[in-house]
């Protein structure tokens, strides 16, 4: 039997200068556990995204991951991507900027922080973390 193995979203957090900041602009939208990012266009295989994660890119790093609940459309027709209000931090990992959204299996996505894990890490400086995740040092 073969695993199906989820599909993912990259995206970056524009305006975001920290994990804190994304985590409060999704908290600003939540209802009833869940937010919502708006897109113009849903993804050609969102099909395969219900269930994967949104990972969210802050200073060129993945930093915190949105599950994908369902995708929804606004009165203009643009895309809504409905996300667990959950953020929930994951290994850092160099990323690139890019523009809109791109893809990303479930191999190349980062580990999630245990409580503990992600508790230390906050407690460093966000420069820090940023050479030590360059070096692959966390």
């Amino acid at each position: 039997m073969n695993e199906v193995s989820l599909l993912h979203l990259t995206k970056v957090a524009v305006g975001c200068p920290s994990p804190d900041v994304l985590n409060a602009r999704l908290a600003g939208r939540a209802v009833d556990g869940e937010t919502y990012i708006s897109t113009r266009y849903r993804p050609t295989r969102h099909a395969e995204l219900i269930g994967g994660s949104l990972y969210w890119i802050v200073k060129h790093q993945l930093v915190a991951r949105s599950r994908i609940l369902r995708f929804d459309e606004d009165e203009r027709g643009h895309c809504l991507i409905r996300l667990d209000a959950r953020l929930v931090p994951v290994r850092a990992r160099p990323k690139r900027a890019h523009q809109g959204w791109r893809y990303l299996v479930e191999a190349d996505a980062p580990v999630d922080l245990e409580g503990g894990e992600a508790d230390d890490l906050a407690a460093l400086p966000s420069n820090m973390v940023r050479e030590l995740t360059a070096l692959y040092l966390i």
